[in-house]
């Protein structure tokens, strides 16, 4: 009886473990599809004040957000940052604001499902580049078919709004790498915060300049300051949180949720219908991302 019951004592701990360890990464994937889901909805009511203060005005009160959120998560000790550190910094920082500003900018010449999911080539390619492996090299020429689909070059295709996109994706691909070298060198995200703090600085002129020629309307005022809650703020804490519970490559392939939610907010908030070829297009970009992921092999 003695050794049954020690048994059992020592199963039930274990049991415990695994149920909360379960509980973890069903929270996990909770807290990653609410960040999805809001930071894709917070581009769509962004973009409905982009007849009145245009994408530019929206970005500016984005990157307020966010630089307010950054700082009071990072609390960067700014005096304290080398030569060698400021550098990836101001970066960071130019990235960071061409990277918003270039995405908003194509949201509203493509629509967003469209924009997003150019811009989702970033983190796909920074994945890629450095594989010699056929099982990426085969993703790679899956997605360069479905960017080809997705695009569909023709006469009245607006390549302005396309090279946006793509342009968004470079960013975030040097968005990836320079956060990667500002990891190496400055402690939790007090290198994230200060670019953040710098690209809120950039944006002051400009988005006074918009606010003053194009006066805002409170119902503008209030989509901007959604869409920098919705897809800065909670996003970041989300992703903070998540990344707690679930293994990183675990989120690495739910990324690729983000281009579904984004032409699903797209269709339902801004009514901007994809043709099948575009949502089969997409399907292949995140299929490719997903193989990748789970192919890839733990260091």
């Amino acid at each position: 009886m003695k050794t049954g019951s020690s048994v059992g004592t020592r199963a039930e701990p274990r049991r415990d473990v695994r149920a909360q360890g379960g509980r973890g990464r069903v929270a996990g994937v909770a807290m990653m599809l609410a960040s999805a889901a809001s930071n894709q909805t917070g581009a769509a009511v962004g973009a409905l004040a982009f007849p009145v203060i245009g994408p530019a005005g929206v970005v500016a009160v984005r990157q307020w957000v966010a630089a307010a959120v950054l700082l009071a998560v990072g609390r960067p000790r700014l005096r304290s940052f080398t030569a060698a550190q400021w550098r990836p910094v101001l970066a960071l920082a130019a990235v960071f604001a061409t990277m918003n500003l270039a995405l908003y900018t194509a949201v509203g010449r493509v629509g967003l499902g469209l924009a997003v999911t150019l811009e989702f080539l970033g983190p796909l390619a920074v994945a890629l580049a450095s594989s010699r492996r056929r099982t990426d090299l085969a993703c790679a020429a899956a997605v360069a078919a479905a960017v080809v689909a997705l695009i569909r070059p023709r006469p009245t295709s607006d390549f302005p709004g396309i090279g946006l996109g793509l342009l968004a994706a470079c960013c975030w691909a040097g968005y990836i790498l320079l956060n990667r070298s500002i990891g190496r060198t400055l402690p939790g995200a007090e290198g994230s915060a200060a670019a953040a703090a710098l690209s809120g600085l950039a944006f002051v002129p400009i988005g006074a300049f918009v606010l003053v020629h194009h006066p805002p309307t409170v119902r503008a005022l209030a989509c901007a300051g959604a869409a920098g809650v919705l897809s800065s703020a909670v996003p970041f804490l989300a992703d903070l949180l998540a990344l707690r519970r679930v293994p990183a490559r675990f989120f690495g392939v739910f990324m690729s949720v983000n281009p579904v939610l984004a032409a699903v907010a797209g269709l339902v908030v801004l009514g901007q219908a994809l043709h099948w070829t575009q949502w089969l297009a997409i399907l292949v970009i995140v299929t490719a991302n997903c193989v990748s992921v789970v192919t890839a092999r733990t260091p």
